[in-house]
C-alpha cells in the first residue's frame, strides 16, 4: 500500500482531476485565466511526478501506467476544446490524436501477447512537455492584444516541436511495440 499512496501517484492523481476542470473552464471564454491556470498546474505536476519519484525513490508500476495514461487524456482533452475554440486547426487534432490511437490498439495486441506496455522515454518526454507548454499559449492566444500575439507565436514554436517529436516518438514506440509482437508469435 505505502508504494501507492505517494506524493507522486497523488500529483498524478490530482492532474487527472484537473482535466475535467480544465473542460469546464475553458469552454467558457470569461474563463480563459483559469483554464489556462488549470493548465500550468497541470504541467507542473507532469514535470514533478516523475521528477520526485526518481529522487525520493517512489516509483511503482501505477504510476508508470497513470501518468502517460493520464498524459493521453490531458492531451486529447486539451486538443478537443482548443479545435472548439477555434485555437488550433483540425489537422493537428488528428495527427495528435491518430497517433495516440494507433498505439492505444497496439497496447491491447501487445497485452494480449504478455508484452508490457511501452516505456516511456526522454524524447516522449519532451514532445509531452512541448505539447503540455504549447497548450496555454494557444488557448491565451486567442485573445486579440499584444500577448495573445507572442502567445501565438511562442504557443505555435513549441506546438510544432511537440508535433513533430510525438509523431516521430510515435513511430519509435510503435516500431518496437510490432517488433516485440512479430517476436512473441
Amino acid at each position: 500500500m505505502a508504494k501507492i499512496a505517494t506524493i507522486p501517484n497523488g500529483l498524478t492523481a490530482l492532474r487527472g482531476l484537473g482535466i475535467p476542470l480544465f473542460i469546464y473552464l475553458a469552454l467558457d471564454k470569461k474563463a480563459d485565466a483559469a483554464a489556462i491556470f488549470v493548465l500550468v498546474i497541470g504541467g507542473a505536476t507532469d514535470y514533478l511526478d516523475g521528477k520526485l519519484a526518481r529522487a525520493w525513490n517512489q516509483t511503482s508500476r501505477l504510476g508508470e501506467l497513470m501518468d502517460p495514461a493520464i498524459d493521453r487524456l490531458y492531451i486529447a482533452s486539451t486538443l478537443i476544446v482548443l479545435y472548439i475554440r477555434d485555437a488550433l486547426p483540425i489537422w493537428m487534432l488528428a495527427l495528435l490524436m491518430g497517433r495516440d490511437l494507433i498505439l492505444g490498439i497496439l497496447t491491447v495486441v501487445m497485452n494480449r501477447f504478455g508484452i508490457p506496455p511501452f516505456k516511456v522515454t526522454y524524447l516522449g518526454k519532451a514532445a509531452t512537455f512541448n505539447l503540455l507548454y504549447a497548450f496555454p499559449l494557444l488557448l491565451l492566444s486567442l485573445s486579440k492584444n499584444f500577448l495573445g500575439t507572442i502567445s501565438f507565436i511562442v504557443g505555435w514554436s513549441f506546438a510544432m516541436w511537440g508535433i513533430a517529436l510525438y509523431l516521430v516518438t510515435g513511430a519509435s514506440y510503435f516500431r518496437d511495440g510490432w517488433r516485440s509482437i512479430t517476436l512473441a508469435k
